[in-house]
Formats: structure tokens, C-alpha cells, sequence
């Protein structure tokens, strides 16, 4: 549910909370003037004005919550920005017969390159394949030795792309 219907529901109670205060007020003030033989100056009057006003401060309290919520601004969005291959790569040109001789390790993050059309981002390949930061690294070396991939750098990552094959 969202902030601001929640504040409304919330004022809402608080307006019932009120509603039921005073009707019990009301319904004490008749049994105390119909009990109490000292008029006026009973002491349960007092007693039943502090309980009244403690309860009106926790209904006040309950009511600026709700109020609060209803005015509140609304968490903001999180924009996931997905990346495009750089430039005009065409996954198509690859060969996929270069894949053969690479062992398991290197067949996983060239699949996984592949499935994303070409590139991606460094850490995604960490995240995606679970191996260490190290290991993505030695293993994306050893890739772009061979010609298969290209890393360039884009901000605290990089980016891995897939060369086209000639």
C-alpha cells in the first residue's frame, strides 16, 4: 500500500479514536453525577479529565502520524539502466567454433557475453558466474590475449565486449 493511503487509514482510526473518547466522556461524566454525592467538587471529575486529555494526546499523536504519511513525498524510483552493445557488434560474425578450444571456465564467461548480446559489464560477469573479481579478471586477460573479447574502461568498471571475428 502506498504512503498516502496508509495516512489516510490512519486518520481515519484517529477520527474514530476521538469519536470514542468523548462518548465514553460523556458516558462517565452521567454515571459520575448519578453516583458521586459531593456535586461539583467529586475527585472522580479530575480523574476522569486527565484520563480524557492523556487519551485526546495519544489520538492528537496518532492523527499527525497519519498526517504525516498523507503529506509525506513518495519513495523515489530506482532506474535500472540496461547497457547496449558498443557500437554495431554483430554477434551473428562470431565464430563459435574459436569456443571449442577454450576450457570450461572461458566457455562459461564467453556464453554468458553471448547471451547478452555481446557485452556487459565486468561486475555482472562476477555476480553472474560466481567466480572472484581475480578470477573474472585472470580469465578475461587470457580471453582478450586470445582475441575473443575487448575490456574498456567505464567509470570504477569495466565493460567486456565480444570482437568480431574476421
Amino acid at each position: 500500500m502506498k504512503n498516502k493511503n496508509v495516512g489516510w487509514l490512519i486518520v481515519g482510526i484517529s477520527i474514530f479514536i476521538f469519536i470514542i473518547i468523548f462518548a465514553f466522556n460523556i458516558g462517565l461524566r452521567d454515571i459520575v453525577d448519578q453516583t458521586c454525592t459531593h456535586g461539583s467538587t467529586c475527585s472522580m471529575y479530575s480523574t476522569i479529565s486527565l484520563q480524557t486529555w492523556i487519551s485526546v494526546a495519544i489520538a492528537f499523536l496518532v492523527l499527525v502520524i497519519g498526517l504525516f504519511l498523507v503529506f509525506s513525498k513518495e519513495n523515489e524510483r530506482i532506474v535500472v539502466k540496461k547497457i547496449r552493445p558498443y557500437g554495431k557488434l554483430e554477434i551473428k560474425k562470431f565464430d563459435r567454433k574459436s569456443l571449442e578450444k577454450l576450457d570450461d571456465e572461458e566457455k562459461k564467461i564467453m556464453n554468458l557475453i553471448l547471451e547478452n548480446r555481446g557485452s556487459m559489464f565486468q561486475s555482472y560477469i562476477v555476480e553472474k558466474t560466481g567466480f572472484n573479481k581475480v578470477k573474472t579478471t585472470r580469465i578475461l586477460d587470457s580471453l582478450e590475449a586470445q582475441g575473443l573479447v575487448e575490456r574498456r574502461r567505464r567509470g570504477m568498471t569495466n565493460i567486456v565486449l565480444l570482437k568480431k571475428s574476421e
